[in-house]
């Protein structure tokens, strides 16, 4: 039997447990010894690749150095934003499969969210193309969760960890005086509001804080929230609005453009930020109140503290599995998917998706998990988001009483 190398990247932003899907796919190539020889490591995804950086992790990470990635935030390999174009007789594709064969590479395992899976859909039908015998898989991984034809996916469950712990703290804080007051609180998600809605995790009983919660799967109007925030000084008066970066109004214009220019990343998605400084001083003027914003920003993704234990076990058990097909069972062209079993006992278990069905789409709350007109999530999100947060892994401490994390030099 002839042994093919490993050769896998990570792309798109990091999230808690993207080095978890990592450590799955390397743990697997070298438990595999009888059909792999070498675990290669793309630095900088498909981008560093081109440029000819890569690691051998048996090199990068010898001995129990490898059991670090599992609690190490961002992504261990570096990432990137590169787009293959959509034209696959481009020069650029044959040079990439010129580069695997120089490495001998049978497996190509890509970390990432849509923009990823786009570029394993382009690399499974080139190979389809020219008749190539390398298995390409794409490992999902999201904070957004808005991958398609999967339960959920790998770093959302942490993301939604820290969201949810996070404003429970800042509502403790924001209730401190007997003061009229408005904390608006900006979570990531641009047109999927899977993020903001875990937010509702946080409230330990019935009319607790956050009192408002808005995603942008639904449209946002000013007069109405302001009518809403006074309204609720009624029942507390603390209130903590979450709001999703990406709400917009009726006509798709996002708030945040209605007090600044927003730039355009290399995909053409607009960069996002700022939503909750435009309602913050919008409520200051409007209702006289007291009223600050707080963007939870990086540290929703990045947060090892919080990492989620049943997030981290599934992102190890997807990147395992991805290798398990591929190896024993020729499987190609596939993003691995979670396919729920039972929400009490949970239960979930790996699955295979056509990459191409998967790419360039995107899914968003349902509307019916949205109620109260657009205000406030409901009992079945909580019932489907509340198994995802669960656990707390242990964490290697360093000397210096800080996490040991995997470091690449």
């Amino acid at each position: 039997m002839s042994k093919k190398n490993v050769i896998v990247g990570q792309s798109g932003g990091p999230t808690a447990v993207i080095n978890s899907s990592l450590y799955g796919v390397v743990f697997e190539a070298m438990e595999n010894t009888d059909y792999i020889r070498t675990c290669y490591g793309m630095i900088n995804g498909i981008e560093g690749f081109l440029e000819g950086r890569y690691l051998d992790f048996a090199e990068a990470l010898p001995g129990g150095n490898l059991e670090f990635l599992k609690s190490t935030p961002g992504a261990y390999l570096g990432s990137c934003r590169y787009k293959l174009p959509d034209d696959l007789s481009d020069p650029v594709y044959p040079r990439l499969f010129e580069k695997f064969e120089e490495l001998n590479i049978g497996y190509f395992f890509y970390i990432g969210g849509n923009d990823s899976m786009d570029t394993v859909s382009k690399l499974s039908r080139y190979a389809k193309q020219i008749d190539s015998q390398i298995r390409i898989m794409g490992e999902p991984k999201t904070i957004d969760n808005d991958l398609i034809l999967t339960d959920h996916t790998p770093g959302y469950g942490s993301a939604a960890r820290y969201v949810a712990e996070t404003v429970r703290e800042i509502t403790l804080d924001a209730c401190v005086y007997e003061k009229k007051s408005v904390t608006i609180v900006e979570i990531m998600g641009r047109h999927a509001g899977w993020l903001t809605a875990a937010s509702v995790l946080a409230r330990k009983y019935v009319g607790d804080n956050p009192l408002l919660i808005y995603l942008p799967e639904v449209d946002f109007d000013e007069e109405s929230f302001l009518a809403r925030v006074e309204a609720s000084f009624e029942k507390n008066c603390n209130v903590v609005v979450c709001v999703s970066e990406g709400i917009h109004d009726k006509t798709g214009t996002f708030i945040c453009e209605y007090d600044s220019s927003v730039g355009t990343d290399s995909f053409g998605h607009k960069m996002l930020a700022g939503c909750g400084k435009y309602l913050e001083n919008l409520v200051r003027d409007r209702l006289g109140v007291k009223a600050r914003s707080v963007e939870l920003n990086v540290n929703q993704r990045c947060s090892a503290a919080m990492i989620s234990h049943t997030d981290q076990q599934e992102a190890v058990m997807a990147g395992r599995y991805g290798l398990q097909v591929a190896i024993k069972r020729g499987i190609t062209g596939k993003m691995i998917s979670f396919v729920r079993c039972s929400d009490d006992p949970y239960v979930v278990a790996c699955g295979l998706e056509d990459v191409n069905e998967v790419c360039n789409q995107e899914k968003t709350v349902p509307l019916e998990w949205i109620t109260n007109d657009g205000t406030d999530i409901s009992e079945d999100f909580i019932t489907y988001a509340t198994p995802l947060i669960q656990g707390t892994p242990p964490i290697p401490m360093g000397e210096d009483g800080l996490p040991a994390f995997a470091y690449r030099k």
